[in-house]
C-alpha cells in the first residue's frame, strides 16, 4: 500500500531540513561569525591594545574544527596547540610558540596573550567580535573576525 504525502507536509519537511542545515553550534546567534575556522585578529588583551610590527604577523588565532587545533601568531611568534570546546566552554592545552625575540612591547603583548589563553573558561561571539572570558566573567581578550578572501 502506497500512501501519498500532501504538498504542505512535504514543504514543512523541506523547510525544517533547510533550517537545520544552516545551524552552527559555534555561533551565538544569526549573523554571528562561527568560533571555529575563522581568522580572529587580536584587538585587546585585558586593557592592552594589540600592536603589530613590520617584521611579524599580526596577533591572531584560528581554531581548526577538524582536529581541535589552535594555530596563529602572538604578534611575534607563531603559536600552535590544542583546544577543547563544549558548548560555551573553551579551554586551550599544549600551547607552544616559536622562540624569536621581538621588541619589548611586543614580547609583553605575547606574554599577556598566552596568559589569557591559559585562563579562558568561556567564549562569546557577537557579530564579528569574539570575547574570551575567564571563570569570574572577566573579559580576557577581544578579537575581530577577518575574512582573508
Amino acid at each position: 500500500m502506497i500512501r501519498r504525502l500532501s504538498l504542505p507536509a512535504l514543504l514543512l519537511g523541506a523547510v525544517t531540513l533547510a533550517g537545520c542545515a544552516g545551524f552552527d553550534a559555534t555561533s551565538n546567534g544569526p549573523g554571528d561569525e562561527p568560533l571555529e575556522n575563522t581568522y580572529w585578529k587580536l584587538e585587546t588583551v585585558g586593557d592592552r591594545e594589540a600592536i603589530a610590527i613590520d617584521e611579524a604577523r599580526e596577533a591572531h588565532l584560528v581554531l581548526h574544527a577538524e582536529d581541535s587545533r589552535l594555530a596563529g601568531s602572538t604578534g611575534c611568534n607563531r603559536m600552535m596547540g590544542q583546544y577543547e570546546l563544549e558548548g560555551d566552554r573553551l579551554s586551550f592545552a599544549q600551547v607552544a610558540t616559536t622562540m624569536m625575540a621581538c621588541p619589548g612591547e611586543v614580547m609583553a603583548l605575547e606574554r599577556a596573550f598566552l596568559d589569557a589563553l591559559g585562563s579562558v573558561d568561556t567564549w562569546q561571539v557577537d557579530g564579528k567580535a569574539l570575547t574570551l572570558v575567564d571563570a569570574e566573567g572577566e573579559a580576557l581578550a577581544r578579537f575581530e573576525a577577518v575574512h582573508l578572501y
